[in-house]
């Protein structure tokens, strides 16, 4: 494995931990402390986490690494007789579907829909039940996808 190329899969690795991290703390305390406020501060203590995480450091660090591994899997394809690039592919796949596809497809709709909710209203509460539970369900694979990501660029670099 050649320096760009370490330093590549190095600083992706990173990422994918970063990220996973930041999953991992919406999943073991934050959503866990929003569940324990009245549905309607709940809901509009959410909206306004959705609304701030939109910030150019986090959409760097989320989009940045995706970007990283978009290279980083052509790269595996392109040298593929070289024993660490089934690494770099798997890893890199782990990232992009089970954290930005699910991110994409799954907790971007739900967050925009979550958006729409006025918190004092009616069907607020159940909404907001139905979206606790299976936001953070599915956020726990996120967590573990961007992490496992991370684990399999990193055996990728010792390999290399």
């Amino acid at each position: 494995m050649d320096s760009f190329l370490f330093a590549l899969t190095l600083v992706t690795a990173l990422g994918c931990g970063l990220n996973a991290g930041v999953f991992f703390a919406f999943s073991s305390f934050v959503m866990k402390a929003l569940a324990r406020l009245h549905p309607s501060q709940g809901v509009a203590a959410m909206q306004a986490i959705n609304v701030a995480a939109v910030t150019p450091a986090f959409m760097a660090a989320l989009f940045g690494t995706a970007l990283a591994c978009g290279a980083l899997a052509v790269w595996a394809l392109l040298a593929w007789d070289e024993r660490f690039a089934p690494y770099l592919l798997v890893g890199s796949a782990l990232y992009l579907v089970g954290t930005i596809l699910l991110t994409i497809a799954y907790h971007v709709p739900r967050n925009e829909a979550l958006a729409r909710v006025e918190p004092h209203s009616a069907d607020a509460e159940s909404h907001w039940r139905r979206y606790l539970s299976d936001w953070t369900a599915w956020n726990h694979v996120r967590a573990a996808a961007a992490l496992a990501a991370a684990a399999v660029l990193t055996i990728a670099l010792h390999i290399g």
